[in-house]
């Protein structure tokens, strides 16, 4: 059993943000895979359902916390300790500022890097969680990162978003299998962007 956690704020307000490309990442794998339908639970929305792998059906729960970005780790523990997981069983999707827009990386363990829903995640069930870090650029000046973060994806960033999105979807039976390196790979090679400095925007598609 795998928990796929989306990192995300709740409401229309919020979804098309930066912030939330967490939330869409693990929608997209839902959609492709054809979860059952979202209904509310540990704080949070959540759907139940299998991704098919080389070695057979591999159980998952989506999961969206509805705590809002900087309190997910309270979700994230509860569903943990309902289906009696350990922080290994869980894949983080999150928006990092630290990798070019759209650039991936899978990472298992270390710090928040100024991530307060991941610092949110670590306090509730430690660090030794599996993390899935979507680059989305910085905005060049740490005072202009919280309204960058909660500002909406420009429409010609559109066509990397949803690559990147349709990728971590196909790619996803490498990430049940627990094959990170393969998943990140699959994911590059499936949406490719170029390895940009991320404090310099500039459109990877």
């Amino acid at each position: 059993m795998l928990i796929l956690a989306g990192q995300g704020n709740p409401g229309p307000a919020y979804a098309g943000n930066r912030h939330n490309i967490g939330f869409r990442a693990v929608d997209a794998i839902a959609s492709r895979w054809a979860f059952g339908p979202e209904r509310s639970r540990f704080q949070g929305l959540a759907r139940e359902g299998t991704i098919d792998t080389a070695a057979g059906p591999v159980k998952a729960l989506i999961l969206k916390p509805q705590t809002f970005y900087n309190e997910s780790g309270r979700s994230v523990a509860a569903a943990l300790k309902f289906y009696k997981l350990t922080p290994a069983d869980l894949v983080l999707f999150y928006d990092e500022i630290d990798l070019a827009a759209g650039r991936f990386r899978m990472k298992t363990g270390g710090g928040a890097a100024g991530n307060n829903g991941v610092r949110s995640v670590t306090a509730h069930i430690g660090p030794d969680f599996r993390r899935a870090r979507l680059g989305i650029g910085h905005p060049g000046h740490k005072d202009r990162v919280h309204g960058y973060v909660l500002s909406d994806f420009h429409k010609t960033e559109a066509g990397w978003v949803s690559a990147l999105l349709d990728a971590l979807a196909d790619a996803a039976p490498l990430l049940a299998q627990g094959e990170d390196d393969r998943f990140q790979a699959a994911v590059m090679r499936l949406a490719p962007a170029e390895k940009l400095d991320p404090r310099k925007p500039g459109d990877p598609a």
